[in-house]
């Protein structure tokens, strides 16, 4: 039996203008209704992630931060906190000097820092209802207060040096880019896989008793942790083919028509 819904946010969840698909809206409702769980898991931060929980009128509900690197209760109990190690948060700050006109954000919990608000950071804000603070990263080490993620946004071919460079320079870290323009820098030991394992144990769900929905290449490990994995039309190639299944596209509201489809809702 069901007794959880897991899914991505970002081409999975919500349509490509950000916006929630009025038969999405219908799936948690149908699902809450039914006291099964529904938790996001997401490279976002969880401050981007409540205005959505809040719109959708999901209180209380567990989520899945930084792809796995933070993860908290349906009472806002972190329960799994992984941060970047000091060495490498302090290496991979100092080698992204090498890089012009690019702009790094440094998340920490649920606190969200830059050194600057340009209009990248803005449009951040916009799209994710989050709010970045001005602080230097300089004085963020020295305080000790050491990064869940660093994500640089950059022009496309500086994000594919960047990903390919400091890959190779930091062995411990995870750095790909979600987006052409979007590099995200995160412990190497995390995943959405391992950030799930966390959460079902805290609530005592086995594997079995989830569904998984993902669209993209950091959804892989999801994908192949939940038996019951399921992927959006909208996704590649090479990700379709990890799935046990393949709905509907994000824009067509393909998670609603997956769980009526199983008879889950």
């Amino acid at each position: 039996m069901i007794k959880i819904i897991l899914s991505d946010i970002d081409g999975t969840f919500l349509k490509d203008d950000k916006t929630t698909p009025a038969l999405h809206a219908a799936a948690i409702k149908a699902v809450t209704a039914k006291g099964l769980k529904f938790v996001f898991v997401s490279a976002r931060m969880p401050e981007a992630i409540y205005p959505i929980t809040d719109a959708l009128g999901m209180a209380h509900t567990p989520v899945i931060s930084y792809s796995g690197g933070l993860v908290l209760t349906a009472d806002e109990e972190i329960i799994f906190d992984k941060k970047i190690s000091a060495e490498d948060a302090k290496g991979i700050l100092a080698a992204m000097n090498h890089w012009q006109d690019i702009t790094i954000n440094y998340y920490t919990g649920r606190k969200w820092f830059v050194e600057k608000i340009d209009r990248r950071v803005q449009f951040e804000m916009d799209i994710t209802g989050a709010t970045a603070e001005v602080k230097n990263f300089g004085e963020l080490l020295s305080e000790n207060i050491f990064p869940n993620k660093i994500m640089v946004i950059c022009e496309p071919p500086t994000c594919e040096e960047m990903e390919r460079e400091l890959g190779k320079k930091f062995p411990a870290l995870n750095v790909v880019r979600s987006a052409p323009h979007l590099l995200e820098i995160m412990d190497k030991s995390v995943s959405k896989a391992t950030g799930i394992e966390v959460l079902l144990k805290h609530y005592g769900y086995t594997l079995d008793e989830a569904i998984a929905f993902g669209d993209n290449y950091n959804d892989i490990e999801m994908l192949e942790l939940i038996p019951q994995s399921v992927v959006m039309a909208n996704a590649p190639a090479a990700v379709k083919k990890l799935a046990a299944f393949v709905t509907d596209s994000n824009e067509a509201g393909g998670i609603y028509s997956y769980l009526i489809k199983r008879g889950i809702i």
